[in-house]
């Protein structure tokens, strides 16, 4: 029996920005909490069955599922393998930090730079260069090559420091929890 059948009021009418409830920093909805830690179980295994996650969360697969499909859907979640450059052939893994020349974005190079196959990661930073990129690639002369056809002469880049990486001490992209999971993994 609906709310209003039942002499209850029922308030339809919709609330506009203003009027709307705004959260404290540094808290999280149920639902917000709940996308974390499929999130965190999701980066420890990308093959985790939504059968076992519920199952850990205390929830519906269902409901895993649906939250899953959502955050997809937003585009803040992607299942992709990630290969460790650490455990492979690579001879080479540098990290360039790049100066941007006025007139040009640092997401307009980001785009030109995001194209190279060995390019696997580029920030835009504060300090005190405009962007980091990293590659790694198959000889020490792919580097040179690289630094000779998109950075050095090129327009779009005034400065540039490159570090060659000599041993990778940690190689982790989970993210940070600010609060506990409701179960142990």
């Amino acid at each position: 029996m609906p709310d209003a059948a039942k002499g209850n009021i029922v308030n339809l009418s919709r609330k506009s920005e203003a009027e709307k409830p705004t959260r404290q920093r540094g808290t999280h909805s149920v639902e917000e909490r709940l996308n974390s830690e499929i999130v965190q179980m999701l980066e420890l295994d990308g093959r985790m069955p939504f059968s076992e996650i519920a199952q850990k969360l205390s929830v519906s697969e269902g409901t895993v599922r649906n939250r899953v499909n959502a955050m997809k859907e937003a585009g803040l979640l992607r299942i992709v393998a990630i290969a460790d450059p650490t455990a492979s052939e690579y001879k080479a893994d540098a990290m360039v930090c790049l100066k941007v020349a006025p007139g040009t974005t640092p997401q307009m190079v980001a785009e030109r730079l995001g194209e190279v196959s060995s390019v696997v990661y580029i920030l835009w930073v504060t300090g005190r260069f405009d962007l980091m990129v990293e590659l790694v690639c198959d000889e020490p002369d792919d580097l040179a090559s690289f630094l000779e056809d998109h950075i050095h002469g090129v327009e779009d880049i005034v400065d540039a420091e490159v570090m060659l990486g000599l041993k990778n001490f940690k190689n982790q992209f989970l993210l940070k929890r600010n609060w506990e999971p409701r179960s142990k993994i």
